[in-house]
């Protein structure tokens, strides 16, 4: 795991900890982590597809854009037909000053090296993101119609993760 990975993955996890959400995030919390971790690969992905030129880099940088807007929109549906305002937290600003971090870190490499840090890092994001959908995210979400969409999206991020570590096994 990369440093900033490594510290991605710490941010997330002591936010998601944080004594201030000791009894669990609320829904308002957990619709703001889902959608900005969502967002936030999206970033990522956007920035892969400017400056990478490997095929399947590309290929798996399209399907986050495609997957996670899609799962976002969905996100946006449903907060607006619960009424329900997303809350931000130590939570999505941990993990968006993470992501940051890592962007600028991707935007000095090039070629092979950046495409093996953008997929390590996915591996790793998708990791702490899938990790905590399920100890923290759905367990602690009231709303029925929320969990089924984070239950929804877990499944598909964990199909993420594992096209991540197969694609990172062959960038070695």
């Amino acid at each position: 795991m990369t440093r900033t990975a490594f510290f991605l993955a710490a941010a997330a996890a002591l936010a998601i900890g944080a004594p201030a959400q000791a009894a669990g995030p609320t829904d308002p919390q957990i619709a703001h982590i889902a959608y900005t971790a969502g967002n936030l690969d999206v970033e990522a992905a956007k920035q892969a597809l400017k400056m990478s030129h490997n095929a399947a880099v590309r290929a798996f940088a399209q399907e986050m854009v495609r997957d996670h807007e899609a799962v976002n929109a969905k996100a946006l549906a449903l907060v607006k037909k619960l009424k329900v305002t997303p809350e931000a937290n130590a939570t999505s600003t941990g993990l968006t000053k993470a992501a940051d971090a890592e962007r600028a870190k991707l935007s000095k490499l090039k070629g092979a090296a950046f495409d093996r840090e953008y997929v390590n890092n996915e591996v790793a994001y998708h990791k702490t993101v899938n990790g905590a959908l399920a100890s923290t995210l759905i367990p602690s979400a009231h709303n029925a119609e929320l969990k089924s969409l984070l239950e929804t999206g877990l499944t598909l991020f964990k199909e993420h993760q594992a096209h991540a570590e197969q694609l990172a096994a062959k960038l070695k």
